[in-house]
């Protein structure tokens, strides 16, 4: 008889996406069996070959197919009862894109947040549900969800579909866990830039497209001011991050912040890569107030990525104190940053040399 397979106690949701890769590749080199939901054949396969060039072994792990926008995860009955014994779910599900609109980012952001954790709660040896929250998202001590209509199409109209969505998905689950019993940790990291020793990253939203845009000759000012702090952290660290939480966390309810708080200030920071990919650095700062108030058309800019360009400062010490117990610390800073840009350059910013955007 061919022997019985072990259990599959961890459960990545989201896991084709740019980060479940990684969170992936992280907790099969730790060893354990680990289910992944995938939407259809196809990604299984590009998954699959994706992690066996970064050196993982893909016997260990079982894909199941779902979708987080219904509920149930719409998973068959069958590949619902292999994950009975799921003890740790990881729902890094998101649809990230500047440009959404609400009835794109709502879905997966917001109902599908909800429905993971509705269904984590019928796991019986639950241990864990792990959100991947968004960038300044989760501050507020006292979530609120819902809001009522008038105030959610305000927050929708303020702030763009993706940070609403990850906002009021960041809310629902806080407010909701408590009243399921499911024990909860939301991760907020800061910009996600490549893989501390190869610069590998495979998005190139956010701060990408302020380095592609000075990469360019494209960046002739840059918004802000001397004192704009938009940290970053390695892909790594965040996957290691996330692997650890479960072990580690405790409180019923457990949010951390994930960022390396030696990332340089913004314009130091943009002055730094432009010296090392060799191109003229931006003249001067402009205000985001005027970049808000001038044609897109001439400042390039992404109307929904200014609220990320502030001088606020972020509260890492739950972060900080499970890094030190799981044994993690951020790789050095600068490195990181100039292997990624680097990398990006290699890479054409995610773009065939065409001029045609590659598949998502």
């Amino acid at each position: 008889m061919p022997p019985t397979p072990p259990p599959l106690r961890t459960l990545v949701l989201g896991a084709t996406g740019f980060l479940g890769r990684w969170l992936l590749l992280e907790l099969l080199g730790q060893g354990g069996a680990v289910a992944a939901t995938v939407r259809d054949a196809g990604r299984d396969t590009a998954l699959r070959a994706w992690l066996r060039e970064h050196g993982a072994d893909t016997t260990a792990l079982t894909t199941v197919t779902a979708d987080l926008t219904r509920p149930g995860l719409d998973l068959s009955p069958d590949d619902d009862a292999r994950l009975t014994e799921v003890r740790d779910v990881h729902n890094l599900a998101a649809r990230y894109r500047f440009g959404l609109t609400r009835a794109e980012a709502e879905p997966t952001n917001v109902h599908g947040a909800l429905h993971a954790l509705c269904w984590s709660a019928t796991r019986p040896r639950l241990r864990r549900l792990v959100h991947l929250s968004g960038y300044r998202v989760g501050r507020d001590p006292r979530p609120r969800y819902p809001l009522d209509p008038g105030t959610t199409a305000a927050l929708y109209t303020r702030l763009g579909a993706y940070e609403a969505s990850k906002q009021l998905g960041d809310a629902a689950v806080r407010v909701t866990a408590p009243r399921l019993g499911v024990p909860l940790t939301t991760v907020n990291p800061s910009s996600v830039i490549g893989h501390s020793e190869t610069g590998e990253a495979g998005q190139y939203l956010g701060l990408a497209q302020l380095v592609r845009q000075l990469h360019r000759g494209r960046l002739p000012l840059l918004p802000g001011t001397r004192r704009t702090f938009l940290p970053v952290v390695t892909v790594d660290h965040l996957a290691r991050f996330l692997a650890a939480a479960p072990e580690h966390d405790r409180a019923p309810v457990a949010a951390h912040t994930v960022l390396d708080p030696s990332t340089p200030h913004l314009p130091d920071l943009i002055a730094l890569l432009a010296t090392h990919l060799g191109v003229r650095p931006p003249r001067g700062l402009i205000p985001v107030p005027l970049v808000r108030r001038l044609p897109r058309s001439l400042t390039g800019a992404d109307p929904e990525t200014l609220t990320f360009l502030s001088e606020d400062r972020y509260d890492t010490t739950s972060a900080d104190r499970l890094a030190t117990a799981a044994g993690l610390a951020h790789p050095p800073v600068v490195p990181a940053l100039q292997r990624w840009s680097t990398r990006l350059a290699a890479e054409n910013f995610g773009h065939h040399w065409s001029g045609e955007s590659p598949p998502a």
